[in-house]
């Protein structure tokens, strides 16, 4: 993997983290949601414009990658008025990137390796543990799988269709569709009293992370595999589960920072050996 492609997927998984726990620590995570995802458009729509470079090809990807976004987001936002984040975001971003190396391998037709296989073990592993053998929430854990199954083929499909756009103007159109369904749900349901109730400096601040972190990973994209960006930018699994703990005041026991951490150890396994 490029020196440059990893240090992008780092810096988004730093990013995403930080941004999933202020969406967490919201009184109304989904109508935080909402405002984080119109705010960013509004924001982004000029650097959009200044950096545009979109091609005819790029539309049915477009589409594609809204639609997953539009479950993504809903999903996230719900599992995080009902879960804990420390066990929602591990499952989720752990998965995802073997769901990716599965598809690429089967669906695909690539190749894998030895240790490739060391990561899905690796990555299994940390997940049970971030679940709890004896205790299983599976709540939690089915949202966070949902979610992974969304991370996994918006990922492939971004891949493809970032080859037929800038990463920035790719993101604010693919992000039209879901913005503004999304938020249309959320007034409709809650009223746009709520929705203006979580117009605050946290969600500000949720609205850089939610577009930056994934202007980055597209343009990781468009320097490394899929199967590689997607197991990098989960290290952000750690980073949320020592935040959970220290800020949401989450009761993360050293079972579940050995889940995180081998989550960790099977994402960089992946990394390492992806093509």
């Amino acid at each position: 993997m490029p020196p440059f492609a990893l240090a992008l997927a780092l810096g988004a998984a730093f990013v995403h983290a930080s941004w999933n726990l202020l969406l967490a620590r919201a009184a109304d995570p989904e109508a935080a949601a909402a405002v984080a995802l119109v705010v960013a458009e509004v924001v982004f729509a000029p650097v959009a414009v200044l950096t545009w470079d979109v091609h005819a090809g790029v539309w049915p990807f477009l589409v594609a990658s809204g639609l997953l976004q539009l479950a993504y987001f809903a999903l996230l936002a719900t599992a995080y008025r009902r879960a804990p984040v420390s066990v929602v975001y591990p499952v989720a971003r752990g998965v995802a990137p073997v769901l990716v190396l599965v598809v690429g391998v089967l669906v695909l037709g690539r190749t894998t390796s030895w240790g490739q296989a060391l990561g899905v073990c690796l990555v299994g592993a940390g997940v049970m543990l971030v679940r709890g053998v004896r205790r299983a929430d599976g709540g939690s854990v089915g949202f966070g799988l949902a979610i992974a199954v969304c991370i996994a083929v918006y990922t492939l499909v971004d891949k493809r269709g970032v080859e037929h756009a800038g990463p920035i103007a790719y993101l604010e159109l693919g992000m039209i569709l879901p913005t503004v369904a999304y938020a249309a749900a959320v007034s409709s349901m809650k009223g746009r009293a709520a929705v203006r109730a979580e117009v605050t400096w946290s969600a500000a601040a949720a609205v850089v992370g939610t577009f930056a972190a994934y202007a980055l990973v597209l343009a990781a994209l468009q320097r490394a595999s899929a199967a590689s960006v997607a197991a990098v930018r989960e290290t952000g699994v750690l980073i949320a589960a020592a935040l959970a703990a220290a800020v949401l005041n989450e009761r993360v026991g050293p079972g579940r920072l050995l889940g995180a951490a081998l989550v960790v150890a099977g994402i960089a396994a992946l990394a390492a050996f992806a093509s």
